[in-house]
């Protein structure tokens, strides 16, 4: 993380220059990425982490956000049978996020960003930003924005994927190539048809084998693929956040009129 990108983290600032940020309108963004998780043997076990914290502070730089400490521990029980890998039940996912969110919700931010590289934990974030019934509060999942789900569908030459897979490998080619092992990256097997369920690096009889931990091919990963792939994500939660924004300031100022 560069010095320039620092000034957004507010593990490196101190409280009062926080609270400064917030009330010169600052908004929040909380980075929800495992530093706990298998991704094959070519890729770190906290990829997710590194692709959080990126994407929080190329998305603070452009919104004018400040970014609290990521969230490294979440749901991911597809994975625990593989050495090292955390997963908290959802309950507990949910309530961690549940309460973290109203804890920077209550400091004034003008919004919350609650930027999300799970699958797994998509569902039990919904649920504790739900819960608390607050429209300053927006989930951002780094998959699902159109001109990622374009760029993927054009680049994407696996047969199947969605972990430590061409996509995911490309990505991490472009923010942290010296922690990419190519030589050992491993494709899963080829798929009849994608079955619900953990994967295993043992049960060879399972639909859901892999013994590397991939969960598509990234022997087809590419630097190239990687920076186009990063750039829509970047866009889409951009737009996102600031349509987010901009929704709230119209709504306020509806508000004030009605009042006056």
């Amino acid at each position: 993380m560069s010095t320039e990108s620092d000034r957004n983290f507010i593990e490196h600032l101190s409280w009062d220059v926080v609270a400064s940020r917030i009330e010169n309108g600052a908004a929040a963004i909380l980075p929800v990425g495992a530093g706990a998780k298998q991704h094959g043997f070519h890729l770190p076990m906290n990829s997710d982490r590194i692709q959080a914290e990126w994407f929080a502070a190329r998305i603070a730089d452009r919104i004018d956000g400040v970014i609290w400490p990521t969230v490294t521990y979440g749901h991911y029980p597809a994975f625990v049978d593989y050495a090292g890998s955390a997963s908290l039940s959802a309950p507990t996912f949910e309530s961690l996020i549940q309460e973290t969110a109203a804890g920077i919700i209550g400091y004034g931010c003008r919004a919350l960003f609650v930027l999300d590289t799970g699958i797994s934990t998509l569902a039990p974030v919904d649920r504790a930003l739900a819960w608390l019934g607050n429209s300053d509060a927006l989930h951002l999942k780094i998959h699902d924005g159109p001109r990622y789900r374009r760029a993927a569908a054009k680049l994407s030459e696996q047969s199947h994927g969605s972990h430590a897979d061409e996509l995911e490998t490309s990505r991490m080619l472009v923010l942290a190539p010296h922690l990419v092992d190519m030589l050992r990256a491993e494709a899963s097997p080829a798929l009849r048809h994608e079955t619900p369920g953990p994967l295993t690096p043992s049960d060879t009889t399972s639909p859901n084998y892999s013994r590397s931990g991939s969960f598509g091919d990234p022997t087809l990963a590419t630097r190239a693929k990687g920076e186009i792939l990063l750039a829509a994500m970047v866009d889409d939660m951009v737009e996102q956040a600031t349509a987010f924004i901009a929704g709230k300031r119209k709504l306020s100022q509806r508000r004030n009129r009605n009042i006056s």
